[in-house]
């Protein structure tokens, strides 16, 4: 074997030696990738399960923007949060950063979606005319965007899905109604 061929065949091998270690490369970096995200959920996971974020769910969930006086108002724009009302805050700022993660590609949007949409949308309704609010007196747009973000990406997700995200074709397990029929009788 000539000395050319020899360089051409140790040239062909390192070759191959790399995109194998490129291949490895990448997928150890999905792996890594999904490693953080389910980091990233079970600490969303542990947060939502906390009797504190239960409560100011159970809050904001009620909350009638409508109702609330114009000096409470006024000190959302300042920065106050008193008493109960700090629950807006503490919800707002949970999808802020849920919403600002999704859209930086740390978490998957469809598993947010799928997870999370129902209750995104419920408690957007509540506080989107505070949002507005607090935007207005703060001359910017900025206020809790990646929480609208995530509020228009599980919107779309509702849309896309009215009947939930169960798959089609999928079969479903037989109900005990047990219970409804006891209710109803």
């Amino acid at each position: 074997m000539s000395p050319e061929w020899v360089t051409a065949a140790s040239a062909g091998m390192t070759l191959v030696v790399i995109a194998v270690t490129a291949f490895a490369a990448i997928r150890q970096m999905g792996h890594m990738r999904m490693g953080n995200q389910v980091a990233l959920f079970t600490a969303y996971n542990t947060e939502w399960d906390s009797p504190q974020f239960s409560k100011a769910f159970a809050f904001v969930r009620t909350l009638r923007a409508a109702d609330l006086d114009d000096e409470t108002l006024q000190g959302f724009v300042t920065g106050s949060w008193p008493g109960d009302l700090h629950s807006i805050r503490l919800i707002a700022n949970f999808f802020e950063d849920m919403g600002a993660f999704v859209h930086a590609g740390i978490l998957s949007k469809d598993i947010v979606c799928t997870l999370y949409s129902a209750n995104v949308m419920e408690v957007w309704e509540s506080l989107a005319p505070i949002v507005h609010f607090v935007r207005v007196g703060r001359k910017t747009q900025a206020i809790w965007e990646y929480f609208e973000y995530l509020s228009v990406a599980s919107e779309d997700y509702i849309a896309a899905n009215p009947q939930g995200g169960y798959p089609r074709g999928v079969r479903r397990m037989r109900i005990d109604d047990s219970l409804i029929k006891k209710v109803n009788s």
